[in-house]
């Protein structure tokens, strides 16, 4: 009998004791919040008195060893209390001014399970008696401030936690839009920690961070290499521009045209295969490494991972004239594959601006610049209707074509600015306007043009000329990455990701949405083939029928 008792008593003792061990996991995602948690808000830490960093590092190989959730917490109460004591200034008044956006904000892990009472008592207090600044987004703001991230030793593990740290809290506090991300961030950080442990070296740590940077769905969002610059000599390419239609690739443009000739690459030609692998495996096997907002966009971002690589003979796979043909060919360093030779395939000077057919004008928004803009006033302000086609980046013109559209002074966007005096939260800002009092409008059609290489400015752009009354969007879904841009630079990598919110003044959203357009219309391979644009053709069918 007194075996018996023994014996589940041992057990017992076993269960308990699994019960209240963790995993290194668990122990890493806690830290990482409450790591960040205190970066931002315990008064010590986020004016830049303590080396944070150092700290961190200091404090992992205690982590690590903890075996148990109260050996765990007790680290982490310690080191707050190491901090000094945090002065009560609770409660803290918001200005009256100050509306918040908080579909970002959750502070509900305070209650970890993984937490003593005391420990979340404590995070609590800190958070009611917060750092306090009146910085603001602008010119001088620094994201990596109170850090050295530029020359980490990503070989090194706990280099490689700390940079992974500082990122992750960075998306937590201060990326507008964590709220639409088709995965939750908290999901990403458990899921990331055992393949940021495990990266072999360098290279392999830039792939797992560059699928981590994915998960924001922001089209803003690009992941480069120094060392992989598209001028390094060892990179190759394809001699033509494509895009994908029906999981197929179509030639749109041609880059070089000797190369294309040798070749007999010509616009339309349609790709099936890359090295034997059809488009819809390459677009999947590239999902996990190109960001984007929504789908027109990755698949933009997917061609020309494509259309790139290191090796010199490549075989590819067209579809021509029904039939498939299978060819290998040889690409070449960036500059020869990008040079137009011929004098008949050289490259034209784009008109900023001309008179089509019917007394309708014409707008290339990626090449007219502010100085441009009252020699385009002089000459297309007696059309019935302008085409301003934005399928591309604008110059900045949108103050100066908004006062020649616009009969009133309108207000076409409002802000979501990060409250750095309480990270998480974002504040509404009053917003831009357009036009003017100007009795002399245009007072025509405005029709804007755009697709998935409608990004930001263009987006941005696009939504003050919709204030104008007479506005007509034709086209399809835009890159759904509106805002200011926050640049990540380190040593051998740069990054970066949206760092404002932009929404309609009623509130709508643009982010991952786009500018939806009122006509949609997509490039056909057959229009392609047929060297349509067809989506201006539907733009001047609309002037001349109202439909």
């Amino acid at each position: 009998m007194k075996k018996v008792v023994l014996l589940f008593l041992l057990v017992c003792s076993q269960t308990i004791f699994s019960f209240n061990k963790i995993t290194e996991t668990e122990k890493l995602a806690a830290t990482c919040k409450v790591w960040g948690f205190l970066k931002y808000y315990h008064p010590k830490v986020a004016n830049g008195q303590t080396d944070w960093d150092k700290q961190l590092l200091e404090k992992l190989p205690l982590i690590d060893k903890a075996q148990t959730k109260e050996e765990f917490s007790l680290i982490l109460e310690n080191w707050i209390d190491d901090l000094g004591a945090v002065e009560e200034i609770a409660p803290i008044a918001i200005p009256k001014d100050v509306k918040f956006f908080d579909k970002n904000f959750d502070l509900s892990w305070f209650n970890n399970k993984l937490f003593s009472k005391k420990l979340s008592k404590k995070l609590k207090f800190i958070e009611e008696n917060r750092f306090q600044t009146d910085e603001e987004i602008g010119p001088g703001y620094n994201p990596l401030k109170n850090g050295n991230y530029f020359k980490l030793n990503y070989e090194d593990k706990n280099s490689r936690v700390l940079w992974f740290f500082m990122y992750w809290n960075l998306v937590e506090y201060f990326f507008p839009y964590k709220y639409i991300m088709d995965q939750k961030w908290d999901l990403t950080l458990n899921e990331s920690i055992p393949a940021v442990l495990n990266a072999k070296g360098e290279d392999d740590f830039y792939k797992v961070i560059r699928k981590v940077s994915t998960k924001l769905n922001d089209s803003h969002v690009e992941f480069a290499l120094y060392k992989n610059s598209i001028f390094d000599e060892s990179r190759r390419f394809f001699p033509a521009d494509c895009k994908i239609i029906d999981n197929k690739m179509v030639v749109t443009e041609i880059l070089a045209d000797s190369l294309a000739q040798a070749d007999d690459i010509k616009v339309g030609d349609v790709i099936t295969k890359v090295n034997n692998k059809t488009i819809a495996e390459l677009t999947s096997e590239y999902r996990d490494l190109c960001t984007a907002s929504n789908e027109p966009v990755f698949l933009n971002k997917a061609v020309r991972k494509i259309l790139t690589g290191y090796s010199d003979s490549v075989e590819i796979e067209f579809l021509k004239d029904g039939k498939l043909i299978s060819k290998s060919m040889r690409w070449y360093n960036y500059h020869d594959s990008h040079r137009n030779e011929f004098k008949k395939g050289a490259q034209k000077k784009k008109e900023r601006f001309k008179l089509l057919d019917n007394n309708i004008g014409y707008v290339d928004m990626g090449v007219i610049k502010p100085k441009n803009i009252p020699d385009m006033i002089e000459a297309l302000k007696s059309t019935k209707a302008i085409v301003f086609d934005m399928r591309n980046y604008p110059n900045g013109t949108y103050y100066e074509i908004a006062n020649f559209l616009n009969a009133h002074e309108e207000k076409f966007a409002i802000y979501t600015h990060p409250d750095f005096s309480y990270p998480g939260k974002f504040k509404w800002t009053k917003g831009s306007t357009c036009g003017s009092e100007n009795k002399d409008n245009y007072k025509g059609k405005v029709i804007v043009l755009l697709n998935e290489e409608s990004m930001s400015q263009a987006e941005w752009t696009a939504m003050c000329f919709q204030t104008a009354g007479n506005t007509t969007i034709i086209g399809s879904q835009t890159a759904g990455a509106d805002g200011n841009v926050t640049e990540l630079d380190f040593a051998t990598f740069h990054t970066r990701y949206t760092g404002v919110g932009v929404y309609y003044p009623d509130g709508r959203e643009t982010q991952r949405v786009g500018i939806v357009p009122d006509i949609e219309i997509k490039p056909t391979i057959l229009g392609i083939q047929q060297g349509k644009d067809e989506v201006l053709e539907r733009a001047l069918l609309y002037v001349e029928t109202g439909k």
